[in-house]
């Protein structure tokens, strides 16, 4: 029989290739390490790591495909055990990019962890594309996103539309190719880490400027600042200047650039707990209070 230890930390290990990382990552000393895999190699009756380089044998190799799918399914397992006990007590780990947390779900996450005080809230602040594989692999139970597409093992919900605006001074000047000597207009956009982008990126010809250069930068905070301050147009959601009253540059939206989906990702047959559903609801009422205060 294969402790379920010693198997978490053989699929650290393959995944950091190096003994004192997984050691660090796993909150163990090395030489437990050593001696989970030692035990896995005596239970197994193989070799399964060879150190000097480092790298799985064949049969660490075998093992490794096994021991990932069977610690996801533990993981989605005891998801779906802590939803059918309601989840009064446990852990919650939520993924969403840091324009959504900030705008969408401070509210929500404060009512939650009121009335759910028995559970252990975790959030990840990444971006929609690394949220999708959190879901993905089990590491976070619900992740909120932009422009996800339908795919398996996920489930996608929407919660609003996305439209987008530009957000700075002499776009319709710099349409209408009104240049100052030397003078190249910059568009302020997130880097590709993004999922937005791929959206973006084949929008940006309908502007129509001849010639412009891209600033990337990594939040919708910094375009925002950035275009403020007279760096150039940032192209952001219209949603992310719901909350800004004291904008001095000029809005302009963009409705010829294509609509996008808001929404949460969970994994396909998941059991949502009603501590998730009450959740839901929460950041359904904040969209909406905030569309009535646009």
């Amino acid at each position: 029989m294969l402790d379920i230890h010693w198997l978490k930390t053989f699929v650290t290990l393959a995944d950091l290739k190096h003994f004192g990382k997984t050691a660090h990552a796993l909150n163990m000393t090395q030489p437990n390490v050593s001696l989970h895999i030692k035990n896995l190699e005596q239970a197994t009756k193989v070799k399964l790591v060879e150190r000097n380089p480092f790298h799985l044998t064949q049969a660490g190799e075998r093992l490794l495909a096994s021991g990932q799918k069977a610690l996801w399914e533990l993981q989605v397992c005891q998801s779906d055990l802590d939803a059918i006990n309601d989840l009064q007590q446990g852990s919650l780990t939520i993924a969403a990019s840091d324009i959504i947390s900030r705008l969408l779900l401070i509210g929500p996450f404060q009512l939650f962890k009121k009335q759910f005080p028995g559970i252990d809230f975790s959030l990840l602040n990444t971006t929609s594309s690394q949220a999708s594989n959190l879901v993905k692999s089990a590491d976070a139970d619900l992740g909120f996103v932009i422009a996800q597409k339908e795919s398996e093992p996920l489930h996608f919900t929407e919660l609003q539309q996305v439209k987008w605006c530009a957000l700075g001074q002499h776009l319709t000047r710099w349409q209408d190719g009104e240049y100052e000597h030397g003078e190249q207009p910059t568009l302020i956009l997130l880097g590709h880490d993004t999922r937005t982008r791929d959206l973006l990126d084949s929008a940006l010809p309908s502007l129509k400027l001849p010639n412009y250069r891209i600033m990337e930068v990594g939040s919708v905070d910094a375009q925002i600042d950035w275009a403020e301050a007279g760096f150039g147009i940032a192209i952001v959601p219209e949603f992310s200047l719901s909350t800004k009253s004291h904008l001095t540059t000029t809005v302009t939206p963009l409705p010829q650039f294509p609509t996008t989906s808001l929404g949460y990702i969970v994994r396909q047959n998941r059991v949502l707990s009603k501590a998730i559903k009450q959740l839901l609801l929460w950041v359904d009422e904040e969209i909406a209070r905030r569309h009535s205060v646009g």
